[in-house]
């Protein structure tokens, strides 16, 4: 990175991701854009912590992680889970008196008045619980390893109980523009379910089609760092 960012990107990622999932996206960002990656308790260096069962106190934990970096022009990105947060966090930092929150990504998303559509997965039993982070792609290494699932499970149980249950917490809309970005094969959280954005913002709303699944950008980000790119390089001419 060249000279000093323009921009700051707050990656989340999705519910027992781990913010290493944004590293190769560090070369790839515009050189005004610098990236800054949150990793909730219960997930790596943060294993042993104890999750945190509500939303209040989570975003407590982590605005205070970030709230130093508040102060200067950033925007917020979040996939599933982590677009769950990254709008909580935005609502957050707006009523803290951070002025500098620039847009909001939001990614395989559904929109806080869509209701969660299917069975409630952090209530099935452990065994039936871990098939489906099998059935998601979770690593089989730590899938197979008895002490490290000891930790991951209830962490990653409490993050999709959190994910499963949210609803609209705020009744008013972000001051800040929205992009929503959905993938065209999702059959979570596709276009249907992530239409509802355009009421959240004042500032406007797009939706933006991907080609892919639900992690439509994990093979090839390319096309959503495109996306990413344009829009903070927006944002820095506006400021």
């Amino acid at each position: 990175m060249s000279g000093q960012p323009s921009i700051r990107l707050v990656c989340i990622p999705h519910a027992g991701g781990n913010p290493e999932i944004f590293l190769p996206w560090a070369d790839r960002l515009s050189p005004d854009v610098e990236l800054l990656a949150l990793r909730l308790p219960g997930h790596g260096p943060r294993i042993a912590e104890t999750p945190i069962p509500s939303w209040d106190a989570l975003l407590a934990d982590l605005l205070d992680g970030i709230e130093s970096y508040l102060d200067e022009p950033h925007a917020f990105f979040g996939h599933c889970f982590g677009g769950r947060l990254a709008y909580e966090l935005t609502h957050l930092a707006l009523t803290a008196g951070h002025t500098q929150t620039k847009r909001l990504f939001v990614s395989a998303c559904r929109s806080p008045d869509t209701r969660h559509a299917g069975r409630y997965v952090h209530e099935l039993p452990d065994a039936e619980f871990t098939e489906v982070l099998r059935q998601r792609g979770a690593s089989p290494e730590v899938l197979n390893n008895k002490s490290i699932m000891r930790f991951v499970v209830p962490a990653v149980r409490t993050e999709i109980r959190l994910a499963e249950l949210w609803d609209d917490r705020h009744g008013a809309p972000v001051q800040v523009p929205i992009t929503a970005i959905y993938a065209s094969e999702d059959p979570e959280d596709g276009r249907p379910m992530m239409e509802g954005w355009r009421a959240f913002s004042t500032d406007g709303c797009e939706l933006v089609e991907m080609h892919g699944g639900h992690f439509f950008f994990e093979h090839d980000p390319t096309p959503l760092l495109e996306v990413i790119n344009h829009r903070l390089e927006q944002e820095t001419c506006r400021s």
